[in-house]
C-alpha cells in the first residue's frame, strides 16, 4: 500500500529570460537571484516555445562542459548534437540526451538541416546536474539520444522511466 505526502509550495521562483548560444532565448529559472544554487541541480532552462521561419533557426556552436551532466529533453522540433569524442546525433519530440561531461568535452548543439531550411517550432528543455567531487574527472560519456532508452531510476525499491 503507497501512501502520498502532499508537501506545501515553499517558495515561488520567477524565470528569467536571457540569450545564449548563437542567439536563442532561455527561461531560466534556476540559477536566478535569490535563488542560486539546489545542488545537485545547477541550471534549468526553458528553450522556446518559439516558431522559426526558414533560415532562422538557432543553436548552440561548440563551447565546452566540465563536471557535470546535462540533460536535454525535446518537446517539439529537432536539433542535431555533436561533440569532440565524435558522438552525433539527432534528437526529436520525445527524445532525452544524457551527457556525462566529466573530464571536460566540446560539444554542439544546432537546428537540424531541416529546421534551418523549413523553419518550425521548436521546444526544450536542458538540465546541468552535479557531479560528485569523486566523479567530476571521470571520462566524458555523451549517450545517443533516444525515447526507447529513456533513463530509469531507482530508489527505495521504486522505479521511474522519464516521461515522453
Amino acid at each position: 500500500m503507497s501512501t502520498t505526502t502532499v508537501r506545501p509550495v515553499t517558495r515561488v521562483v520567477t524565470a528569467h529570460s536571457q540569450t545564449e548560444g548563437g542567439g536563442f532565448v532561455v527561461r531560466r529559472p534556476l540559477p536566478t537571484p535569490g535563488f542560486p544554487l539546489a545542488d545537485p541541480f545547477l541550471l534549468i532552462d526553458e528553450m522556446g516555445p518559439v516558431s522559426y521561419g526558414p533560415g532562422e533557426a538557432i543553436g548552440a556552436p561548440d563551447h565546452p562542459h566540465r563536471g557535470f551532466e546535462t540533460v536535454t529533453y525535446i518537446l517539439e522540433g529537432e536539433m542535431e548534437h555533436e561533440d569532440s569524442a565524435g558522438h552525433r546525433g539527432v534528437l526529436g519530440p520525445g527524445d532525452v540526451q544524457w551527457m556525462t561531461a566529466g573530464a571536460g568535452i566540446i560539444h554542439s548543439e544546432e537546428p537540424t538541416k531541416k529546421m534551418r531550411e523549413g523553419g518550425g517550432r521548436a521546444h526544450g528543455f536542458q538540465i546541468w546536474v552535479n557531479l560528485p567531487a569523486r566523479l567530476k574527472m571521470t571520462r566524458s560519456a555523451p549517450r545517443p539520444p533516444s525515447r526507447r532508452t529513456r533513463p530509469s531510476f531507482t530508489r527505495t525499491g521504486r522505479s521511474t522511466k522519464a516521461p515522453t
